[in-house]
């Protein structure tokens, strides 16, 4: 997700955070990391831990709307990267319970590998940047992801965004939504994924279409078959 300045904060964090922390972050469309715009990090990491503790209450552990990990395999993974960085919010864990609270992160380094790997899970690296081009680096090393979110007030900046990164589909002021949307083709883009389905297009992409010729009879000129010597010069005043 990108966070721009002119960003209302508080809508953005609502939304980030509904989608990432869904499920305990075990969505593929789930942002990875968020990066936004330096002059509003602070501010945005105080509306995702203020849209944390609504959504899940102070103890999400014990929060009938908040999930677990699937199993054992992927708790470990995911709590190996709680030391790639500064925790901001949250950072607990129960092993006994699958349980990884929702977690912000901030510091860290982008050869880490949770700014290498699909996270899949409830850590979110918060990241800032001065420039939009600074941004498209970051992007760049993990190019082409499946969704990507902006959040701006700025048809320039939504354009410029648009125009310059490559992605599967995505959303502008929200998260996830056009996942639900019958009317637009979900799917990835190279690393991510090749094809698209949902609504027609998943009807067209399922749908197997049988190309058929029909020829008639009367017209088999002997152009077309051997010997070939000779019929030069005619061909290529055909296909011009």
């Amino acid at each position: 997700a990108i966070v721009e300045a002119d960003a209302d904060l508080q809508v953005a964090a609502r939304r980030i955070a509904v989608t990432k922390f869904s499920n305990a972050g075990q969505m593929c469309i789930a942002p990875d990391y968020v990066l936004v715009h330096r002059s509003k990090k602070a501010a945005l990491v105080e509306a995702l831990k203020n849209a944390i503790r609504q959504f899940y209450s102070e103890d999400p552990s014990t929060d009938y709307s908040y999930g677990k990990i699937i199993n054992q395999r992927q708790f470990t993974r995911i709590q190996s990267y709680l030391g790639q960085g500064k925790i901001l919010h949250g950072g607990k864990t129960d092993s006994r319970l699958m349980y990884i609270e929702p977690t912000i992160m901030g510091d860290v380094p982008l050869d880490a590998p949770l700014m290498q790997e699909e996270i899949f899970g409830p850590i979110l690296p918060v990241l800032g940047f001065e420039h939009a081009s600074e941004a498209l680096q970051i992007i760049e090393k993990n190019p082409e992801p499946l969704a990507l979110y902006l959040f701006t007030r700025s048809k320039k900046k939504e354009d410029y965004y648009l125009g310059n990164i490559s992605f599967g589909g995505g959303c502008i002021n929200n998260t996830s939504w056009h996942f639900t949307n019958p009317y637009l083709p979900f799917g990835g883009r190279g690393g991510s994924g090749i094809g698209a389905y949902h609504g027609r297009t998943g009807f067209d992409t399922f749908t197997h279409r049988k190309s058929i010729m029909k020829t008639p009879l009367w017209f088999d000129p002997s152009l077309k078959y051997p010997p070939f010597k000779g019929k030069l010069n005619l061909f290529k005043k055909i296909i011009r």
